[in-house]
Order: C-alpha cells, then sequence, then structure tokens
C-alpha cells in the first residue's frame, strides 16, 4: 500500500483545525481521577473490574463461547465460513472497506446469500474511506447495492467540511443471524494477509463470540443503523439467543462500547480502573502508543506499586509522525521502569490489553486520543484465565522478534528523530 501523504496531511489538518470551532476541551475531557489507597487490596483485579462494569450499567455476560482469531488469515477463513452458513441477516460495521481482493471475494460471497433470501447490511465510515487508498467509489457502491447489499456510508462529509472530523465509527462489528460475533482490530483488506512491502507481515487480533455478549454488538450495530439511515430495523428475529436457554458458553464477557456525547469517559475509565486494580502484571500491545495523561498517569501509579508493566509497541507502521510520538512516550514510561518492547516482525496493529492473568480486553481501541476521546469504539473485557494465557503466551512468543528498548538503544535513534518523537507528543491530544 503506497502511502499518501497528502492526503494523510489533509486529514491530520482537518482533524486539527475542527478543534478551533469547536467545543472540545482535551485537558477537561481528560480530567479523570481514580483514587489509589496504599492499603493492601482485598480484592481481585477482575472483581474490581466487574464491579466497575456493573456499576456503570454494562452487563456481564457469562455463557459466552470465545476463539481468538489472531491473524488476517484465521479472520477471514473462520469469517466466511460462517457467513456461508448464515440463514436470516448479516450485519457488518467497519471503519473502512479496502477496495481489493478480499473486499470484492466477500461482497461477492454476500451477494450470494442476498438471493438465498438473507437480509445483509453494511456500514462503513466516510473519514476511514476518504483515508482508505482504495477507497469505495460511487461506482463500486453501486454495483455492490445492485447485488442487493444494503450498504451506507456513516457521517458523509458535506460542507462545512471541518464539522464532520470529529467522532468517527473505528469500530469492527459483524454480527449472523444474532448468533455469531466478531469484533477486534481489523478492517476489511487484503494486507491482514498478504503484508505490505514497506511494513512486512500485518499483525492483528479479533475475535469470535457466541452466546449472550452477541446481543450487546447486534444492539451496537442496530443503533447505528438506525440512526445512521432512519430505518426502524428491530425486533426478535434479530436478537435469537434472547430465547434460548439451550445454548451453553463458560466464558465472562462484557462488550464496552464507546459513544460520543452519551459514554465518552467510559473506555478510558475501564481502561484506567484496569491498571488500577493490576496487582501483578499488565501487559499491553498498542499499536499508535500516545495514551491520555489519565492512561500514562495510571501506568505510573501501576509501576510504582511495583506491578510488572510491560508494553510491545511497533517498529514500523503504516503511518509517519504518531510512531514517532509513540517512541517518545514509551521512553517516558520506561524511565519509570515499564518494560518496552518494539516489535520488529511486521507491523503490529492489535489492541490488547492482559491484566494479572485474570482477564484481558480485545477490541478496535488505540491508546490514542483519537479512540478515547473521540470516535466511536468497541471492546469486549473478556474475564477468562484460558483466554488471558493464550493472549499472554502470544506477547512472550511476540517478544522473540522484539527488541528491548534500554536507555543505549533509545540514544541509537537519530537526533533527528528524537526531535520529531518530542515535537509530536505535543500534538498528542489531537492524534
Amino acid at each position: 500500500m503506497k502511502f499518501d501523504i497528502k492526503r494523510h496531511i489533509y486529514l491530520t489538518l482537518l482533524f486539527i483545525l475542527s478543534f478551533t470551532t469547536g467545543t472540545a476541551n482535551p485537558q477537561e475531557a481528560d480530567s479523570i481521577r481514580i483514587t489509589v489507597t496504599d492499603t493492601i487490596p482485598t480484592y481481585t483485579s477482575d472483581s474490581a473490574v466487574i464491579s466497575f462494569l456493573k456499576d456503570a450499567g454494562i452487563p456481564i455476560t457469562r455463557n459466552s463461547k470465545l476463539k481468538l482469531l489472531k491473524s488476517g488469515r484465521a479472520k477471514f477463513i473462520d469469517l466466511f465460513e460462517e457467513i456461508r452458513k448464515a440463514k436470516h441477516h448479516i450485519h457488518l460495521e467497519y471503519f473502512n472497506f479496502r477496495n481489493d481482493s478480499i473486499a470484492n471475494a466477500l461482497f461477492d460471497l454476500l451477494g450470494e446469500k442476498v438471493k438465498e433470501g438473507v437480509e445483509v447490511r453494511a456500514l462503513f465510515d466516510a473519514f476511514g474511506n476518504l483515508s482508505n487508498n482504495r477507497p469505495l467509489k460511487k461506482e463500486h457502491l453501486n454495483a455492490i447495492r445492485a447485488k442487493g447489499i444494503e450498504i451506507v456510508k456513516f457521517d458523509p462529509f458535506k460542507f462545512p467540511y471541518i464539522n464532520h472530523a470529529l467522532h468517527r465509527d473505528h469500530r469492527k462489528i459483524v454480527v449472523i443471524d444474532g448468533k455469531v460475533g466478531y469484533t477486534g482490530g481489523m478492517n476489511i483488506a487484503n494486507y491482514y494477509i498478504k503484508g505490505l512491502p514497506e511494513i512486512g507481515d500485518w499483525r492483528d487480533m479479533h475475535i469470535r463470540i457466541e452466546g449472550e455478549a452477541v446481543n450487546e454488538l447486534q444492539d451496537i450495530f442496530l443503533t447505528m443503523w438506525n440512526k445512521s439511515t432512519k430505518q426502524h430495523v428491530s425486533g426478535d428475529k434479530y436478537y435469537p439467543l434472547r430465547n434460548d436457554s439451550t445454548f451453553k458458553g463458560d466464558k465472562k464477557v462484557a462488550i464496552v462500547d464507546r459513544v460520543p456525547r452519551k459514554a465518552p469517559k467510559l473506555m478510558r475509565q475501564v481502561y484506567i480502573k484496569s491498571i488500577d486494580a493490576a496487582q501483578d502484571k499488565v501487559q499491553i500491545v498498542n499499536p499508535y502508543f500516545t495514551p491520555t495523561s489519565s492512561v500514562k498517569k495510571a501506568i505510573k501509579r501501576a509501576l510504582k506499586r511495583g506491578v510488572e508493566v510491560e508494553i510491545m509497541i511497533p517498529g514500523k507502521s503504516d503511518i509517519p509522525f504518531t510512531p514517532d510520538a509513540a517512541f517518545y512516550t514509551a521512553n517516558k514510561l520506561r524511565k519509570k521502569g515499564a518494560e518496552i518492547y518494539v516489535y520488529n516482525g511486521g507491523f503490529h496493529h492489535s489492541k490488547i490489553m492482559m491484566v494479572d492473568s485474570l482477564f484481558c480486553t480485545v477490541g478496535s481501541t488505540n491508546l490514542n486520543s483519537r479512540s478515547l476521546r473521540y470516535d466511536y469504539e468497541v471492546n469486549a473485557f473478556i474475564f477468562d484465565k484460558a483466554t488471558t494465557h493464550e493472549l499472554s503466551t502470544m506477547f512472550e512468543h511476540d517478544k522473540l522478534d522484539s527488541t528491548l528498548l534500554t536507555k543505549e538503544e533509545y540514544k541509537k535513534r537519530s537526533g533527528w528523530k528524537r526531535f520529531v518523537g518530542w515535537f509530536a507528543n505535543l500534538f498528542t491530544p489531537f492524534l
């Protein structure tokens, strides 16, 4: 994928300029404070976060079946197989569909399902499509709709364009027949399988969910769909698991949905609560690691308590500027005691966190201002030791393809790169 620097600069400036006319206040929005005492905790970290989520009104579903999809190939094989089984409906919500071989194969398959009488609805973000170097254009959308697929662009750019830069739909959700759901960090693009010449393999993470948690993903999709189309799609036929007492699963899952203006602080709060509750170890993989000040403070508090904090960032990235800020931020945390691993096996785009070998999260949320302050995001928080262990095992394996960031390693970066990192850090409230 050839990087379009002019388009990236335009979109970045458009987003930053929107703050000059908007009411967003990064300092005010980032004013979360969670009190931490020095007393010995009498709780486990997972129970503390579950309690927090319940108080926030987030359901903890207890009967899920889960399957981690740790590569693009695994995701698309599983997704296509499940689509072929669909009987009633297929719902897709993505930041973007890249106009390439995998998307074409997907829309061809969805067209076949329409012929079988299956309802197919697809939603994608206008900003995500615009930032894509192979976007869906009018003729592509016409061809997709000719197959009988309903496809809608979320918040299309209209004059004045600047008003549309905030609050983009960055979620990745699929719901099939109301029984199987998918979420995670992958859009629809063939580079999740083939990689990119500039950065090598594209590492990413997705998860397949069965059980009551799928109802939560369905709620999210239908709310956004009805908002975007002015339709009123609803009814029990989209929620078959509500009346199914025979389904058996054993995983506890909470679907955390960040909705601008409605629950703008929720994702930050759950991340902060998770880190503040940690007693032993926190492991984080995130591609654009420029967290808000409240998240950085939570990490520093954990380090001060003696919690082991390991953070993995990619050595290569699909965009410029932000990775330099990530190195700067990561090095600051290294000085406080965090272990920073720079992944060299391609671009690690996963958005995961594991805490105390007890619970984990997989989702669409980057640890940056764009995700934590502005966009629509969704993460599955999974309270299951086996799933957490599987992710931690992957983390340990990925260390073998990583470089431990030390003072000496950081100084190997050129003076110019270090300056760019410092300069980019000044813009992290907007990145």
